[in-house]
């Protein structure tokens, strides 16, 4: 329970992460809120696996490359699940925050990485 629980802190960071990317993409930049997003995963990608790494599940017993392959290809399943409900409800529900969206389709995601990292990348 307790490594479930730091995931849920690291998962909150990499909320917060990609969720200012994607304000500071929205802000500042011409790019609408899909490109965005794509950039946006991948800076909170980043932030979680060191995250991750170092607090909730600790370093496998694995190469760098070789962990940070497996944490990169359950981080690009879980992404592609994140992405699929963000544009779906994007496309599905115009008038929809892309907060909003950005919040549902987190959440969707969170258990499968949870269990991907757990038990695919960080298994001892």
């Amino acid at each position: 329970m307790k490594k479930f629980l730091r995931f849920v802190v690291v998962g909150a960071t990499g909320f917060l992460v990609d969720a200012g990317v994607l304000w500071l993409f929205l802000t500042f930049t011409p790019v609408g809120p899909l490109a965005a997003r794509i950039v946006a995963i991948a800076v909170a990608m980043t932030t979680t696996w060191l995250l991750n790494r170092h607090f909730t599940f600790g370093a496998s017993k694995r190469s760098m490359v070789s962990e940070g392959f497996r944490y990169g290809f359950i981080g690009v399943v879980t992404s592609l699940i994140n992405y699929g409900v963000y544009a779906q409800l994007l496309i599905g529900a115009p008038l929809l925050s892309p907060y909003a969206a950005l919040v549902f389709a987190s959440i969707a995601a969170m258990l499968f990485s949870f269990f991907g990292y757990s038990r695919y990348v960080f298994r001892r």
